[in-house]
């Protein structure tokens, strides 16, 4: 994992979002144990707080639970939970507002497929 502690994005949220791209790459498989709160802090040299409101972001939106006496396990279903979620952000971020400026530059469907591609072939 790699937090980048100049960013403007909270260290928590930068924390959750790595162990999604790590289930996304299959670091972790669905059932299988995440690091503790306490050994992220460590490893990362982070307030325990902050990990744990990372993990805690990752429960709230069942991505990871947790087991009593255990620790913190991925939920089943998380990988297409985390694409479902990041394709909706995707569509908000990116295309909502491709979508307006073609509008407002006259720029077609058809041209816009075009660009993309050509940024595909890129």
């Amino acid at each position: 994992m790699n937090l980048d502690f100049s960013s403007e994005k909270p260290i928590y949220l930068q924390l959750s979002e790595e162990i999604e791209d790590a289930i996304l790459a299959g670091a972790y498989q669905e059932e299988a144990q995440i690091p503790s709160t306490t050994e992220i802090s460590i490893s990362y040299r982070i307030n325990p707080a902050t990990a744990l409101k990372g993990i805690n972001r990752l429960v709230d939106d069942g991505i990871v639970y947790k087991k009593r006496g255990l620790g913190m396990f991925v939920s089943k279903g998380a990988k297409e939970k985390i694409l479902d979620t990041r394709k909706e952000n995707f569509f908000e971020m990116y295309i909502t507002s491709l979508v307006s400026e073609a509008k407002k530059l006259s720029i077609t469907k058809e041209d816009i497929l075009k660009m993309l591609e050509r940024g595909f072939d890129k």
